[in-house]
């Protein structure tokens, strides 16, 4: 008598067709998804996918239309939280100092900042619960560029923005922007734009009292092509798709 062999089981049968995926992300409806994977535009772990029905583990899989990845995963989260002067970059603090950790009391996710803005420094943190994504902003190999607009006092010479490009010797070692304009300038003050990858402590502020212009406020305004735009102070909203997508493909994720 001849042994029955089970079927192997199909891959295929296994996990959510991709067009529906795509749908549940918020990318397009299922028929404009379908369309999309017939153009070519989506891949699947690096593969570029054609063929509809295709199954996928939403958990697993690394998902990209037109080359911007698609967060598939329902519970990662990522925020920009316009953080005040005078807030600490921590989620508690011993002597009950005001602190991020006292915006989050209302969410469910566990959420950690990605980096920190001293006290005095205003603006754009980012708050998520992607551990690979808060991991690859912060390290220096990726040369995240963040900007900031700082009030110094004015007028400012007109050399100080290819001084701070050629780069400074400061106490911990050499350093410089890779951008620097003026914003605006009125009697006595200006307000200066400075673009930078370092992420070292107080490094705006170092730079600019290096040349001679000691800062008297500083806000982050932009994360890669993340910015904290018209966002009141203190107040907090979650990323959308094309901005939760530049981050991933500033950091080749």
């Amino acid at each position: 008598m001849s042994e029955t062999r089970s079927a192997r089981p199909d891959p295929n049968d296994e996990g959510i067709r991709l067009q529906k995926v795509l749908a549940k992300a918020g990318i397009a409806s299922r028929r404009v998804s379908e369309e999309l994977i017939d153009l070519g535009r989506v891949t699947v772990d690096g593969e570029v996918v054609t063929e509809q029905g295709r199954r996928i583990d939403p958990d697993t899989a690394v998902v990209h239309v037109d080359g911007v990845r698609v967060v598939l995963k329902e519970d990662v989260v990522t925020l920009v939280l316009n953080k005040p002067r005078g807030v600490l970059s921590t989620m508690h603090d011993d002597q009950h100092r005001p602190c991020v950790g006292d915006y989050l009391h209302e969410r469910r996710e566990r959420l950690f900042h990605v980096g920190r803005l001293d006290a005095d420094t205003e603006g754009l943190l980012l708050l998520t619960n992607d551990g690979d994504l808060a991991h690859r902003l912060m390290h220096p190999s990726y040369e995240v560029p963040k900007t900031y607009v700082a009030e110094v006092q004015g007028p400012v010479a007109k050399d100080v923005g290819k001084r701070l490009r050629a780069g400074v010797e400061l106490e911990d070692g050499f350093a410089r922007v890779d951008s620097f304009k003026l914003v605006d300038s009125m009697p006595g003050k200006a307000l200066v734009e400075v673009i930078l990858h370092e992420g070292r402590k107080h490094i705006v502020r170092r730079l600019l009292d290096h040349v001679g212009y000691p800062v008297s406020s500083l806000v982050r305004t932009h994360i890669g092509e993340v910015q904290l735009g018209n966002q009141r102070p203190g107040s907090m909203r979650v990323l959308n798709r094309q901005e939760v997508g530049s981050l991933y493909k500033l950091v080749g994720l």
